[in-house]
């Protein structure tokens, strides 16, 4: 596994928060931060055919507003492994290298079928 692996996407109106309901501007979500937070992290975790990875916990600080249009770029780093869990310190930049948000993430993998026998 690589220590970190960075995505960028353009915030459309979609990912506003006018959008999502968290608010009533025409910015970046949160939410929509926070699911390009997971997703980064995500990709990062090595699984086998039968496994999935669950997200167990995250804290963000949205520090920066964002404009539609604009790119915002994720970089997740794995700061710890023990067996099935995983950490990231999340950093996510705007296209002028400006801090948009920072977090902690917090994965555990898991067998497919398990998981979901237990939640039915």
């Amino acid at each position: 596994m690589n220590k970190t692996f960075s995505q960028t996407m353009t915030v459309a109106e979609k990912d506003t928060a006018a959008s999502f309901g968290s608010g009533l501007l025409p910015v970046y979500a949160t939410p929509s931060m926070i699911l390009l937070m997971e997703n980064t992290a995500m990709q990062m975790i090595p699984l086998n055919e039968n496994e999935s990875s669950v997200g167990t916990h995250i804290s963000v600080d949205h520090l920066k507003a964002t404009a539609v249009g604009k790119k915002v770029t994720c970089t997740a780093e794995c700061v710890e492994n023990d067996g099935r869990k995983y950490t990231f310190k999340l950093t996510v930049t705007d296209e002028t290298g400006d801090v948009v948000g920072t977090g902690e993430h917090k994965r555990a993998v898991v067998d497919v079928e398990r998981f979901m026998n237990r939640i039915k």
